[in-house]
């Protein structure tokens, strides 16, 4: 993108940045805590999404950071590994497998979901941000923030921990998270926009100003008080080096390499759906290049891991809240890394100040957003075959995680498509049949092997001594598999007393076998389909087969 037009937003660019960087800095740090990394890889990670990815990809509204996906894969690989030096060789060479992976446009991949499992997991995703934010809402924060998974790394799952937030409730926090939705539903308000310069400030901004200022009003008070454990943490960056270095000798180890494989499949595949995702969500429309993504995202794991961070991926969460809060290009992006960097370095102490009641506020707003309950009107009505897809990714997602949720919506929809070539490679009635008449049978265009069963069952159906008419005209690709069928059916129907008259079949394709008198058609069905010719036909009649 060029400079001109990097900075043609920038009015809408700035605030939203903003609003990334509240919701993406708590979630780096959230997620490298529960990633057994030290806090400051989660920093890294952020910053360097935000700024490298962010400047390399061509994605005008992705967002890239560490991500909850990849959570477990981190915690035991360094546990594997035994040294984090180790797993950031690991996190180096998936970036060059990722660079690798879009040289050979992988990226075809993402347009390959279909979109009722890629809009369900947008639900799904809502659903899961929402049901994990109340407890932080209501000031019990026993799981990390930015967890996106149904089983949490303490055994427990997102339903057992709303029940065990009722001992932790606490009023102070729950007053945060009150006056931080007010207030930004009141800056969405149409009288509020009408404002130029009220316009301009971001609600989330001042959702966590409010919670801060409260916070400190709170301290001291019996009931309202909010307790030391319900604030930003941030790693302590006096005196020890905040760069850490990969370790070379793991280029000759071959868990290493194994590792690394893996971050580099499932960074690519949530990367993929996210971008997805995020196309999806953008109100321009943009198409984001798969391919580049990839490479970015490989640029990105390099820098990371070469200067301590954990891995990287595109992240919907602070990707819808790049969109939600007016992002239009990746100055945003960028500029939420920046701020990053920025903060944790000059203004740590005024992080530290920010409590999780307010984060909650603003995550709870998007999950909401992105839920959209008109959808699942929308898809009930459109009918089972697109309902079925879309609740199922919904239901996967915000009960298992990202992967397996599309996974599952996935197998829904490629089941579908399989029970269609199963019920309709070729049109016959056999309502319609009737007897002494011959059984026509239509083959569509294209006949795969997916369509092995349904032929067999149906020639196989086939009253005896009958007379079947296999057309072919219409068809452009038959698998050879199918061919076969055709061509045993044919040669082993005479016991049965079936003539078989055969019509527009290829003039390269051998029907039946020629030891059982059955010669090669001089079929001119393709060049028929061509120039409007009169279409080959082949009788097979039993009684002549020698």
């Amino acid at each position: 993108m060029k400079q001109n037009e990097l900075l043609s937003h920038w009015r809408k660019d700035l605030p939203a940045s903003f609003v990334v960087f509240l919701v993406a800095l708590p979630l780096c740090l959230g997620i490298a805590l529960a990633s057994g990394a030290p806090l400051i890889a989660g920093v890294i990670a952020g910053a360097v999404g935000g700024i490298v990815v962010g400047l390399v990809s061509g994605s005008s509204l992705g967002v890239s950071g560490p991500a909850a996906g990849l959570t477990a894969i981190v915690l035991t690989g360094i546990a594997e590994l035994g040294s984090f030096e180790l797993f950031l060789t690991a996190t180096v060479l998936s970036g060059i497998l990722q660079i690798v992976l879009g040289l050979m446009r992988a990226g075809i991949i993402a347009y390959y979901f279909p979109n009722t499992v890629i809009k369900g997991m947008l639900s799904g995703i809502g659903i899961i941000i929402v049901l994990k934010q109340i407890p932080h809402g209501l000031g019990y924060d026993q799981d990390y923030l930015g967890d996106e998974d149904f089983i949490q790394p303490d055994q427990h799952n997102t339903l057992s921990e709303l029940m065990y937030m009722i001992d932790g409730i606490s009023v102070g926090a729950i007053l945060v998270t009150l006056a931080g939705l007010a207030i930004m539903l009141l800056w969405q308000t149409r009288r509020i926009q009408e404002f130029k310069v009220l316009s301009m400030i971001p609600g989330p901004l001042l959702a966590v100003v409010s919670g801060i200022v409260l916070s400190q009003l709170f301290s001291g008070h019996e009931l309202l008080a909010i307790n030391a454990g319900h604030y930003v943490e941030l790693p302590d960056m006096t005196g020890a080096s905040i760069l850490t270095f990969p370790d070379i000798a793991g280029l000759l180890d071959p868990r290493v390499w194994k590792l690394a494989l893996v971050i580099a499949i499932v960074a690519s595949l949530e990367t993929l759906l996210c971008t997805e995702a995020t196309d999806k969500l953008d109100p321009q429309k943009r198409v984001t290049p798969t391919n580049r993504e990839l490479h970015a995202q490989g640029i990105g794991n390099i820098v990371s891991g070469m200067l301590g961070g954990i891995p990287v991926t595109q992240v919907i969460v602070r990707s819808s809240a790049n969109i939600q809060a007016g992002g239009r290009t990746k100055l945003s992006t960028v500029l939420h890394g920046a701020l990053i960097v920025i903060s944790v370095l000059l203004i740590p102490g005024l992080l530290r100040m920010i409590p999780l009641a307010s984060l909650a506020a603003i995550l709870l707003l998007v999950g909401y957003k992105l839920i959209k309950p008109a959808l699942f009107k929308q898809y009930w009505q459109a009918g089972a075959m697109q309902f079925l897809p879309f609740f199922i990714t919904v239901l996967g997602v915000a009960f298992t995680d990202l992967l397996t949720g599309v996974g599952l919506g996935l197998a829904v929809a490629i089941g579908h498509i399989l029970w269609k070539n199963y019920k309709v490679p070729f049109h016959y009635d056999p309502e319609y049949y009737k007897p002494g008449m011959p059984v026509h049978i239509e083959l569509s265009e294209d006949v795969t092997f997916l369509n092995k069963a349904a032929i067999k069952r149906t020639l196989a159906e086939l009253p005896d001594n009958t007379k079947l008419v296999l057309d072919a005209s219409r068809n452009v690709a038959l698998h050879p598999d199918v061919e076969e069928i055709i061509t045993e059916f044919c040669e082993f129907s005479i016991e049965r007393g079936i003539t078989c008259e055969l019509i527009g079949f290829d003039n390269d394709r051998t029907i039946a076998n020629v030891d059982k008198g059955i010669t090669k058609l001089e079929d001119q069905g393709k060049k028929g389909r061509n120039n409007n010719s009169t279409t080959n036909k082949k009788t097979w009649d039993p009684t002549t087969a020698s």
